[in-house]
């Protein structure tokens, strides 16, 4: 083989390595079940993260996307309180 080529293959390899190991070693230190009710329907979604604020917005985000077809009510359902929230 081509000195480029192991160069490349080596390249790609230590990437993976580098995102495989971050993902496994990520500083999530909170965890929470949110559950979103929009338009008569409920959906819940588990989120990690470092911090409430991000864990909520995420999970509301989540679930919320499941519930709403257009940009004005996906607005309206993220901006809502959540039906439940369940710390983990």
């Amino acid at each position: 083989m081509n000195k480029p080529v192991i160069a490349g293959i080596i390249f790609i390899v230590v990437v993976l390595v580098v995102i495989v190991y971050s993902t496994f070693t990520m500083n999530n230190k909170v965890r929470a079940e949110v559950c979103m009710e929009y338009g008569g329907r409920v959906s819940c979604k588990t989120v990690s993260g470092d911090s409430q604020e991000h864990v909520l917005r995420t999970a509301a985000e989540n679930a919320c996307a499941e519930l709403t077809g257009g940009v004005t009510d996906t607005m309206a359902c993220e901006h809502a309180a959540p039906k439940s929230v369940t710390w983990k």
